[in-house]
């Protein structure tokens, strides 16, 4: 409930600084905004929460079963359902009721039939219990880390409904990792332990590193013999990055010559359990640091040979994925990104000859998107290799020979592009895939699920609905669950037959009969020509519920611009964090600019080495379309906030268009990409820094700041 409140309560902040501050005339502050507008707001949330009912969550399919269960939401709560998809048989996941008398008696806490402190369930024991977890949190909302939910494991028997608790989530006390983002692939000595060495599958050998050196001994004794003499301190072998042959007569390791290890200092002044401060540091790479340099090397145990490969194909990483030896042992193979993200290759090496060769290249002319647009799979030991490219302008499916590393054939093509590869079906050659903008005229963000073959043929839509969609498929493949809405159409799921994508029953389908009734209204959906004049721009209007249309309304964007993905909501929600802030007497709006993620490669592209730019071209001429349609529509007091990327970008509203942008509120902002985390800024600004990185530098250029800031 706290972090709720604080939540409502920054809301509220943000309205009222932008009205006290140039956003509407003093004498009109207090015709606009009235205590009854800051009461409305700040009880939005819990208002409308609960109005849409029949809502379903993801289906969760149980195991190797036809049955899945998912949860909904229903007057005063929420309930879980289970079906069989072989009987069609719907009913309760369990006895709500007596789960709820017996988890409050073994808890100490009161739990209701339509209230449970876990959104999420495990059926164990052959579905005869159920587990959960019990969030620490106050409001039993259970968050979610990188270890998994922060709280205590539950399992309750079905059939006495005993409950019992099991063990707390220690997950998240485990070590820290690097901040900021995907770990790079390199290993560090830190890894390293004497009691962890590395056994080689058939068990006889145990590969150690000793003195910065490659060692084997026999399997449980101390001595062994070097296959390294090269490793020191500076130039070490990693004990994780060693990996054996499948015949375990060959190892491969990587070589690391040390870089630059930036810490970043941590203070905690306040903490719980003592009264003096407490000091913590993380490695936290920045643009421009000096990497860690990764050199492969391979060892034949037998001869103790030593293999050291040649970096001309790899010659400048900022990572090399981990090594994998293919399975009939003739070649490791690894992947290597270079400094500046332009050059992205598979390379394979020859175990007999330590010969590389690139297997697949890509060498775009601005960059390869590593973080979200990259896809792999090899099949038949490397013998064919789908691969994901822009290469076209959109980003498809290729099929590679591996042995020739040609493309036999571009499975997926078209003015649209592929979001993510769900399954590939090896035996039947064929691909389940999600894309997006496959439709004229729709929504090009909208995802829809297909399935193709790998020669390109056979292309077969499993979504039909003009909707954002969620598809989960059964672990045979003969059935999925198709969940779909969007901002403004409440949630449909429905349960589908593969062979002929018949529906098979109507699960769930929303109902905001009680919603409407509050005055709330869905976000409309509005496009208009970007920067090129051909480009749809998409983005959502929201207006407070006493809307009144006679009247002038201010405007506030909410700005997230980063280039990783495309943030304007496409799936149905109350919109309640924006929806409050439109209640203090604003019309709020979100829109994807170019420059961001889930469109073509020249859209994508203009975020190359100019973060500053942030779309904001684009975001001009949408708010000019809005306001030549709508009268009300007042673009002549613009406001702007965001958090993070988006924290920069909203003051550079202010900076580098004053003319339109007259108030700002930026929250944890990166205002000067030199000192963020390496992987993320150097993916969009490129390597080794240039004039880009101060032009788009809030701090270099905040001489420029017009309007109010905070």
């Amino acid at each position: 409930m706290k972090k709720r409140m604080d939540y409502c309560k920054a809301v509220l902040f943000v309205g009222l600084l932008l009205m006290q501050t140039a956003m509407l005339q003093p004498a009109s502050i207090y015709a606009q905004a009235k205590l009854a507008d800051y009461e409305r707001a700040s009880g939005l949330r819990e208002r409308l929460q609960g109005l849409a009912i029949n809502i379903a969550d993801r289906a969760n399919w149980i195991g190797i079963t036809s049955r899945f269960w998912y949860r909904k939401s229903v007057k005063d709560g929420n309930q879980f359902v289970l079906v069989d998809a072989e009987t069609l048989e719907k009913k309760p996941a369990f006895d709500h009721e007596r789960l709820a008398a017996s988890l409050s008696a073994a808890a100490g806490q009161k739990y209701t039939a339509l209230k449970f402190p876990f959104n999420t369930i495990t059926f164990v024991d052959n579905e005869k219990a159920i587990e959960f977890f019990i969030a620490d949190s106050p409001n039993g909302q259970p968050p979610t880390s990188r270890f998994g939910p922060d709280g205590t494991r539950w399992k309750c028997e079905l059939s006495d409904y005993s409950c019992k608790k099991l063990v707390a989530d220690a997950e998240r006390q485990r070590g820290q990792t690097q901040a900021g983002g995907p770990p790079r692939g390199i290993p560090g000595p830190q890894y390293d332990r004497p009691s962890d060495p590395k056994a080689s599958p058939d068990g006889k050998w145990e590969a150690v590193v000793n003195g910065y050196n490659v060692y084997v001994r026999a399997k449980g004794k101390k001595d062994g013999f070097p296959l390294s003499l090269d490793g020191s301190e500076g130039n070490y072998y990693a004990l994780a990055s060693i990996v054996w042959s499948p015949d375990s007569t060959k190892l491969a390791a990587f070589r690391v010559r040390s870089g630059y290890h930036r810490k970043i200092q941590y203070v905690e002044s306040s903490p719980g359990d003592q009264l003096q401060p407490k000091y913590s540091a993380i490695d936290y790479a920045k643009p421009g640091d000096a990497l860690d340099i990764p050199q492969p090397v391979l060892f034949d145990v037998g001869t103790r040979k030593q293999l050291v490969i040649d970096n001309a194909l790899f010659p400048n990483p900022y990572d090399l994925s981990r090594l994998e030896w293919r399975k009939d042992n003739r070649a490791v193979t690894f992947e290597y990104n270079q400094r500046g993200h332009q050059v992205y290759r598979v390379i394979e090496v020859d175990a007999a000859t330590g010969s590389a060769r690139a297997v697949i290249s890509e060498e775009p002319k601005t960059f390869f998107c590593y973080s979200g647009k990259k896809y792999r799979n090899d099949l038949a030991d490397g013998k064919e290799i789908i691969w994901m490219s822009e290469r076209d302008g959109w980003n498809h499916l290729y099929l590679y020979d591996g042995a020739t590393g040609k493309v036999k054939n571009q499975i997926t093509k078209g003015n649209w592009l592929v979001r993510a590869v769900d399954k590939v079906d090896d035996e039947k050659r064929q691909i389940w895939f999600e894309a997006s903008g496959m439709y004229p005229g729709k929504d090009p963000y909208l995802i829809h699920y297909n399935r193709i073959n790998f020669d390109g043929t056979g292309l077969t839509a499993l979504t039909g609905a003009d909707a954002n969609h969620t598809v989960v498929v059964s672990s045979d493949r003969k059935y999925y669950v198709d969940t779909w809405s969007r901002v403004d159409l409440a949630t449909t799921s429905e349960l589908r037959r593969t062979s002929d994508q018949k529906v098979l029953m109507e699960l769930e389908r929303g109902d905001i009969q009680e919603l409407l009734k509050t005055g709330w209204r869905a976000p409309e959906v509005f496009t208009s020509m970007g920067r090129d004049g051909k480009t749809e721009i998409w983005g959502v209007i929201i207006r407070p519920t006493n809307f009144d249309p006679a009247k002038k309304y201010p405007v506030i964007e909410n700005i997230y611009a980063g280039p990783q993905g495309s943030f304007v909501p496409k799936t149905f929600s109350t919109q309640a964090g924006m929806q409050s802030l439109a209640e203090l007497g604003f019309i709020v709006v979100q829109i994807d600019g170019m420059g961001t993620s889930n469109r073509s490669k020249a859209f994508h592209d203009v975020a190359w080495k100019n973060l500053g730019d942030a779309g904001f071209p684009d975001r001009i001429l949408w708010h000019k379309a809005v306001a030549a349609k709508y009268p009300y529509y007042d673009v002549s007091r613009v406001g702007i906030y965001g958090t993070s990327a988006g924290g920069q970008s909203s003051l550079g509203g202010l900076l580098f268009h004053p003319e339109f942008y007259k108030v700002c509120v930026s929250a944890c902002g990166c205002h000067d990409n030199r000192m963020d985390k390496i992987w993320w800024n150097e993916q969009w600004m490129g390597w080794p820094l240039g004039q880009e990185y101060a032009a788009a530098s809030n701090a270099d250029n905040a001489g420029k700041l017009q309007g109010k800031l905070l």
